[in-house]
This record gives structure tokens, sequence and C-alpha cells, in this order.
């Protein structure tokens, strides 16, 4: 072990900015930095094999998690890479193919049906193969690289975009994930200033957008406009009092889909 904070970031394309610095500025060396789906950056902090993921909401909620301020993944409407995809109406859902890599999303996805458009489907994990999917639900949910690389204007099906159905829902931006561990190794980390080397490393990340763009356009095969697009339009990495009280919203219409009662002392705040 390197005695390094360990950190397992996200291996899809946004949170390339968020660990820019990290992999190749000023933050190269400050942690152990490792790569993974969302799910399991929430594992790894489970199993104590590392001091800090971006990890899911609904896991940091889960885990009991704390947050360092300032950064993370959100949206302020439309996201593009949280896609719901149906083969009928929405209000006719039943069941629901979904990716299994983000909790958060698939409970999105859950709330967004019931509050919209009162469909409450049976749920189950499949691989991010949409027609594959589809021959066996009614919808199919993409998220990250896997919904990037379907168009939804070139579907033969409905879809909608979770980020956009949650600014229609509640006026609010969607919180997606943040930097979160165990309360004990987060307050040792932002003790030491892990706090300014995040934001210093997404400062970094920002500066170089062009770097990211050809770089990651090139690496993931995908169009270099969209990847700017997506990037900087988007996808949000300032979490705010706004994107908190967004994040509370989310709990709050996530917990009556769960044994979990909603705990208003329990909520989260800069």
């Amino acid at each position: 072990m390197s005695g390094k904070p360990r950190i397992a970031a996200v291996s899809y394309l946004n949170t390339t900015p968020l660990v820019w610095g990290m992999m190749h500025g000023p933050q190269r060396g400050c942690f152990d930095l490792d790569f993974c789906t969302p799910s399991e950056c929430a594992q790894r902090v489970e199993a104590g094999l590392c001091d800090l993921g971006i990890v899911p909401v609904m896991e940091m909620r889960r885990q009991g998690l704390k947050f360092i301020p300032g950064t993370g993944i959100a949206c302020r409407g439309a996201v593009r890479s949280i896609l719901l995809v149906s083969k009928v109406d929405p209000r006719r859902i039943r069941t629901l193919a979904t990716d299994s890599g983000s909790r958060t999303s698939v409970m999105l996805s859950r709330v967004i049906l019931r509050e919209r458009y009162g469909a409450s489907p049976a749920v189950w994990p499949h691989d991010p193969d949409l027609e594959a999917m589809l021959e066996q639900a009614d919808a199919a949910l993409l998220i990250g690289d896997a919904a990037l690389r379907v168009d939804p204007a070139a579907l033969s099906y409905a879809s909608l975009d979770l980020g956009a159905e949650w600014e229609s829902l509640t006026g609010l931006p969607m919180v997606f994930a943040l930097w979160a561990g165990e309360p004990a190794a987060v307050e040792r980390l932002e003790q030491s200033g892990a706090g300014d080397a995040l934001a210093g490393s997404l400062a970094w990340g920002r500066a170089r957008m062009d770097e990211i763009v050809a770089t990651e356009s090139r690496a993931r095969e995908f169009d270099p406009d969209l990847v700017r697009s997506y990037l900087t339009r988007f996808i949000v990495f300032d979490i705010g009092p706004r994107e908190l009280a967004g994040l509370n919203e989310f709990f709050r219409l996530a917990s009556s889909l769960e044994a979990q009662p909603f705990d208003s002392t329990q909520t989260v705040s800069v």
C-alpha cells in the first residue's frame, strides 16, 4: 500500500474533468486513484478498500457516508447520459430492464415514472444492450457511456432524458454522485486539504477541455462535439445550495419507494 489516500473514481466520461488534475496535473501523485463503475465505487468504500469515492447518492445515504462539499456530478436539466427508452407510452410501462451500474439512476427512473406518469414497473438488471433489454421488457434504462452511444433522435422508440424529466417534476437540479467516504476518513482527508485538491483537479481539467475532448473522444470512440457538449453543457460539477436542495427532494421522493422513511432531520447541506 502506498500510504496515499485511496480514491475510487467512475470510469464514465462524466468523471474525466474531476480527475484530470489527478491524472495529468498538479494533483498527480496526491492520491492512489482507481477506476470502476458507480456501484463498484460504493462497494469499495463500504468494504474499506478505498478512503473516498465518487459514490452514487443513494448508496451514500444507505451507508451513512459523509461527502466533501463543492464538487460532484449533477445536472440542471437534460443530462443526456441517463436515458429511458420505451416501446410503449410511459404510462403503460409495466416492466423495466435497467443497467445496474448505478442504484441512483435506477431509483430516479422509478421516481419519474411514478410521479410523472403513474407507472410502477417491475424492475430487473440487465447488461446495457438496448435491443436485448427491449426484447425482455417494455422499457430500458441506459446510463453513462452506454447512453451516450445512443442517439435519441434516431431511435424508433420513445425516450425520456431523466435529467430533463427531473427538472420538469421539481424545478431543481439533480445530483447523481459526490465525493464521499466513511465520516472518520472524510474528516481526516478534509483536515489534510483533500477538498482543495479535488477542487484543483477539476479546475485543471476545465482549463484543459480541448485536451480532454481530443483524448477522450479518441479513447472512447465518441464524436468530439458530443464529448465537448456533454462535459460543458449537460454535466454540472459544482455542487451548491440548489443542487443540495434537489438532492434532499430526491431523497424525500425516493423514500416513499423504500422501506426507509424520509427523515427530514437528516437533510444534507453545505
